[in-house]
């Protein structure tokens, strides 16, 4: 067997570690609440673990986290989680170059899709992305991936009238 576990922090008994337990609203706090009552009651490393269902190596990084930070110590910690493909004024020059639209000499395009702003972005940063993240990006932005469909600038609203059908079965 392993050496025995010491706690170093003496705050709180056993009865209150229990107390404690029995208001959590997190089950992993409530376990390693148990857990360290057990350790204060002077069970075995392993018997303690046993009984909240967990390993004893587990059980001691438990131990050293409540010796560090007490009972805030005991849950569990949030990843910051993956970073973010572009920072804010790469985001900001995005939305300037999606509100003002592609040139069709340099975009070779009329109108943004997923697929050109991928390759925009990956000619200005170097950043590779999928068309599914483009649009989160979009989304992110409280902008749309749907564009409406462009229009002739030198369209006739008067031909266009003149040519619908005007026949009553119609």
């Amino acid at each position: 067997m392993g050496r025995p576990i010491e706690i170093s922090r003496f705050e709180h008994s056993a009865t209150e570690l229990r107390e404690l337990a029995a208001r959590a609203q997190d089950g992993a706090v409530v376990r390693r609440l148990l857990a360290i009552a057990l350790i204060l009651e002077r069970h075995s490393r392993a018997a303690a673990a046993r009984l909240t269902s967990m390993d004893r190596q587990t059980l001691r990084d438990w131990v050293h986290r409540y010796n560090a930070d007490g009972i805030a110590g005991l849950s569990s910690r949030r990843s910051p989680g993956r970073p973010p493909a572009l920072n804010d004024a790469q985001m900001a020059e995005l939305r300037s170059m999606v509100l003002q639209g592609p040139d069709l000499e340099r975009n070779g395009v009329v109108r943004w899709r997923c697929v050109d702003l991928r390759a925009e972005i990956a000619a200005r940063w170097s950043i590779t992305l999928t068309k599914g993240t483009v649009g989160k990006l979009l989304r992110r932005l409280r902008m749309t991936r749907l564009q409406p469909r462009p229009y002739h600038p030198k369209k006739d609203a008067a031909a266009q009238e003149a040519f619908k059908k005007t026949s009553p079965a119609w």
